[in-house]
């Protein structure tokens, strides 16, 4: 193998291996929080207090990250000047069969043009 290639290998892991890790939020279950979609389990809920106190471990992550930690989003809104919205729904939303909340609490993940997270927030 040339010496460029391997220097463009190294250069590769080097940017791989620098990636900022993937958060842990105490006293949520990751796991149960992906497969409560919609929140209709109403999982979800019970994590509103955890998840408040810990929103700030999502910043400056990347989409992909993001859905790493927490699945796929419920809903997604891509804006003006390629900001992207993720909503997670903490609550259950109408699509549920055991929704009572008109207006459920989601969590709000606001992405700038260049896909890192840039603001968070339980609306």
């Amino acid at each position: 193998m040339s010496s460029s290639k391997w220097l463009s290998l190294l250069l590769v892991l080097l940017l791989y291996a620098c990636g900022k890790p993937l958060p842990r939020f105490d006293g949520v279950d990751l796991g149960a929080w992906k497969d409560d979609r919609g929140a209709c389990k109403g999982v979800r809920e019970e994590m509103i207090p955890a998840i408040d106190q810990q929103k700030e471990k999502l910043l400056a992550l990347r989409e992909a990250d993001i859905i790493s930690v927490l699945g796929k989003p419920d809903e997604n809104e891509l804006y003006k000047r390629n900001q992207k919205f993720f909503y997670y729904n903490l609550q259950p939303s109408k699509d549920c069969s055991s929704s009572a909340v008109d207006a459920p609490k989601q969590l709000v993940i606001r992405f700038n043009a260049m896909g890192l997270a840039k603001e968070i927030s339980i609306e």
